[in-house]
């Protein structure tokens, strides 16, 4: 493998690392809530077949996706997928805090008078919708990936399969380990959220333009989407996007601790 492919790969893993910790923080969030109302010994409990339910549901997941991965209409539904997280995430952003806390109310409205076995569901049902989240947004980022061609899984490319393997394997690690730290710093900095989101609309964006060029559609040339300059183009806007990010990031967390 040479330098530019670990780049490109590396520049993935980082991406899906930072997806991964802002779906795994929104995820204890909502279990923390869900199990609120049961005692302690319970609650650790119901967290732990919730956990050893969404690590059963990724895995499965993943190796069904590995089978179905060359097809262009899988790529599209990946495209379309992480364009829409992106756009959703923008627009969530106008919501106000009532709006924020009486979805938190509702949801632990929902689990209070809830049994033990009945919220292990509850935090079940919960940790499959993050799990379809986690292990789509990993497919859609290893699909703008080129193949390294060592051995295939499935249909899919070994260095793309490893690549969603580790992004399952990193968000059941942070859900379990470093969710509180990503709820921390997306504290202190709330910009570097919607910087994650923007560099996943982009990363949708060349999606789309691989599913464009893919053989069996060809609305523009196959060769674009692998070409030198595309990937000038958009390695130059990621790190644009990133870099503006952090730094908008920092000054207004630094500005926010000020007063």
């Amino acid at each position: 493998m040479d330098a530019a492919l670990l780049l490109e790969y590396g520049w993935v893993l980082i991406i899906l690392i930072g997806l991964e910790g802002i779906l795994a923080a929104d995820n204890a969030v909502v279990m923390a809530v869900m199990v609120k109302h049961l005692p302690p010994e319970q609650r650790k409990k119901a967290l732990f077949y919730g956990l050893f339910g969404a690590f059963v549901f990724r895995f499965a997941s993943l190796f069904l996706i590995a089978i179905l991965i060359d097809v262009w209409q899988v790529q599209a539904i990946g495209a379309a997928y992480l364009l829409y997280i992106s756009i959703s995430h923008v627009f969530k952003q106008v919501r106000s805090k009532k709006d924020e806390s009486v979805e938190a109310d509702d949801a632990e409205k929902s689990a209070k008078g809830s049994g033990f076995w009945m919220t292990v569901l509850k935090v079940e049902m919960a940790d499959i919708a993050f799990a379809v989240d986690s292990m789509l947004a990993a497919v859609a980022l290893a699909l703008t990936l080129p193949a390294v061609g060592a051995f295939e899984i499935g249909g899919m490319d070994g260095g793309q399969f490893i690549i969603i393997f580790l992004g399952g394997l990193i968000g059941l690690i942070i859900m379990r380990f470093a969710a509180h730290w990503f709820v921390k710093l997306l504290g202190k900095y709330p910009l570097l959220e919607t910087t994650a989101f923007l560099i996943v609309g982009w990363v949708g964006v060349k999606l789309v333009v691989l599913t464009l060029g893919h053989p069996n559609v060809q609305l523009i040339d196959t060769h674009f989407p692998h070409s030198t300059e595309w990937k000038i183009i958009f390695w130059s806007i990621l790190v644009l996007i990133a870099g503006g990010g952090y730094i908008l990031a920092k000054k207004r967390g630094e500005e926010s601790t000020a007063y």
